[in-house]
């Protein structure tokens, strides 16, 4: 036995750990250096030698060549008469490579080796998992269900690994069987024991974020930057979005002709509603953004204390709330300001009237700064004090108590018409 075969013992390892052959061999040669050193104290002289195609291991000694009286170490010297009765030709000097016979380890010896080379090959296995997945979390991958639990599902990827998808990374609605391929973000990769575990998500703003991506090709491209998502689940979800390019409409790219970009997203996320919002550094236009769908009146905003106070009409009020008070919770999320929300108070009976309704009084980049404020009706403009309303705009005071009259004038009309 000069020398063993690994082909059937280690190619299993090649094929389902991913390993590639350079990396195994120098495993192999490794492990057999640590059987050297345990017989002959010193690898130094020996050469592992693994056959490529044939599998096939075998130990190398290296000895030097020297006369009969000058040796001193068995290991490394070769009495010259023993060289020369392995080749004539060999003189004091030379080096002799000799084949070491496997026998020569014993039979345990030669088995611990292979329960190391297994080790060694299964913590090989973990770390390229580990950089693998690593390499990829927040990206999406698709994977088959394996197994069904009430606390999480297993799935396995196209090279059988295993994905654990926690009930809690699952949105609300979601219901997998057997055989299922889903779709989802890698969220984490972490170590526990002695295995690697990859940890996905659903639920997940990231997991939306590369939905988008694949859904709109100017996302992909840089053209459209999403700023910021936040999320409820299966309820509501809210992406603010801004474009790099002024002939891009940002949240029509993302919605798409007839919705048909954003509709195979809200099936994917059981059909949660997504809003789309431009971007705007403008506290008061975001505020009235991601309020979507309810309508303003206007507000009053500190800053300092990151708190707005909105009104509304009170068939807006509960659009602005939204079921289980999700939509003012995004709402604050996305803006990053505690949001109250009021009844305008309004008299019953009392109406108010569109600012549009004013263009040909009121010059049009007035009405926009107004609305830039959260001012879109008549009485809300009217609310506001003018030195409040000389604070928050550009328009000098001559222009804001000319535009109080025009409003003022229209409604003393509609009085006398009534």
């Amino acid at each position: 036995m000069a020398s063993i075969n690994l082909k059937d013992s280690f190619a299993e390892f090649k094929e389902a750990e991913n390993i590639d052959r350079t990396t195994l061999i120098k495993v192999i040669e490794d492990v057999f250096k640590t059987l050297i050193r345990k017989k002959y104290y010193n690898d130094e002289n020996f050469d592992v030698i693994v056959n490529d195609s044939t599998g096939d291991l075998e130990i190398f000694q290296r000895r030097e060549v020297v006369l009969d009286e000058d040796i001193m170490n068995d290991d490394t010297q070769i009495e010259l008469t023993e060289a020369k009765k392995l080749d004539d030709s060999y003189d004091v000097g030379d080096e002799v490579y000799e084949s070491i016979n496997m026998e020569t380890f014993g039979r345990r010896a030669i088995l611990a080796a292979k329960q190391t080379l297994a080790s060694r090959i299964s913590e090989l296995k973990k770390n390229i998992l580990l950089d693998k997945y690593k390499e990829r979390e927040n990206e999406i991958i698709v994977g088959e269900v394996y197994q069904v639990w009430k606390k999480e599902i297993m799935l396995l990827d196209d090279e059988g690994n295993e994905l654990i998808l926690p009930k809690s990374e699952q949105i609300p609605s979601d219901y997998f069987k057997k055989g299922e391929t889903v779709r989802a973000i890698v969220k984490k990769v972490e170590l526990r024991g002695n295995g690697v575990v990859i940890i996905l998500s659903r639920t997940s703003p990231e997991f939306l974020a590369k939905l988008l991506e694949i859904e709109v090709p100017e996302i992909m491209d840089g053209l459209i930057s999403i700023k910021k998502i936040v999320r409820e689940p299966g309820e509501r979800a809210k992406v603010a979005v801004e474009s790099y390019d002024d002939r891009i409409d940002p949240v029509g790219a993302c919605v798409g002709m007839k919705g048909s970009r954003i509709h195979g997203i809200v099936r994917e996320l059981r059909n949660e509603n997504i809003d789309i919002i431009n971007y705007t550094q403008n506290i008061h236009l975001l505020l009235q953004r991601s309020l979507t769908p309810a309508k303003i009146t206007s507000m009053n905003i500190n800053d300092e204390e990151k708190y707005a106070e909105i009104y509304m009409n009170a068939d807006q009020v509960s659009l602005a709330i939204g079921k289980k008070g999700v939509n003012i919770k995004l709402a604050q999320e996305i803006t990053g300001y505690n949001i109250d929300v009021f009844r305008d108070d309004l008299e019953q009976g009392e109406y108010d009237i569109e600012l549009d309704e004013f263009v040909g009084d009121i010059e049009e980049w007035v009405i926009d700064e107004l609305k830039r404020i959260g001012c879109d009706t008549a009485r809300s403009v009217l609310k506001l004090t003018d030195d409040e309303l000389y604070r928050r705009t550009e328009m000098e005071a001559e222009t804001i108590k000319e535009i109080k009259e025009i409003i003022e004038k229209e409604f003393e009309e509609d009085e006398n018409e009534n």
